[in-house]
Order: structure tokens, then sequence, then C-alpha cells
């Protein structure tokens, strides 16, 4: 490899995000029983939208409904704002016979705080 692509290279590759750079406003992040909320790879933004039943987050292109006790009302250090301050993290398994829509585990719900107040 000549020098010019060398430092093309290697510029590129310190200059890209990395996946655990931008994972980074939810390391700190627990659960109620102290346990880390994410897993490097299981939080995300998601929508939300409070409804008579409850909360509910935008994951995977749909609506799922989110248990009480994994919400949290906080903002978070670095959230970008295109969610409204709402971010999910959890695991998804896939569907099969006896689950057609996959099944969506929430470890933790974050909303902001003034959401607690319009529940």
């Amino acid at each position: 490899m000549c020098p010019r692509a060398a430092l093309i290279s290697t510029v590129l590759i310190i200059s890209l995000p990395l996946p655990i750079q931008a994972h980074d406003i939810y390391s700190h992040l627990k659960d109620e029983e102290g346990a880390s909320c994410c897993d490097d790879q299981d939080c995300r933004p998601a929508l939300y939208r409070l409804t008579a039943r409850g909360v509910q987050m935008y994951v995977d292109q749909q609506w799922i409904n989110v248990p009480n006790e994994r919400i949290q009302y906080r903002a978070l250090l670095g959230d970008r704002g295109e969610t409204g301050g709402g971010h999910w993290c959890g695991s998804v398994y896939e569907p099969d016979f006896s689950n057609l829509g996959g099944l969506y585990m929430t470890k933790c719900a974050i909303l902001p705080p003034q959401a607690a107040s319009a529940q």
C-alpha cells in the first residue's frame, strides 16, 4: 500500500464513529436490581407514546407494551433528541410457530422526566 493510501485509511478509521462510542450514553444505566440495562448493542433511541393501557415504544417498526416497573424517567447526557427522549433497552427473540410476532423483553425504558407527570 502506498503511503498516501495508508494515511487516508488511517484517517478514515480514526474518524468513523465506533459502535461503542455511539452506545456510551447507555453504559451507565442500571435496572431496578442494579444490573446493566445494556449489553453493548441492545439499547437504542425509540419513540414512545402514553396510552390508556400504559407506555408503548416503537421498536423494529412496531409498537410494543413496556412494563411500568422497567421505566426510568430521566434525561440522558448525549441524547440527540430524535425520539423526544425515549430510549429502549432489551432483547428481541425471533418469532416461531408459537410466537409469530416475536417477543420483546424490555430491560429498561428511558423516558424524559416530563413524561412522568403526563401519566
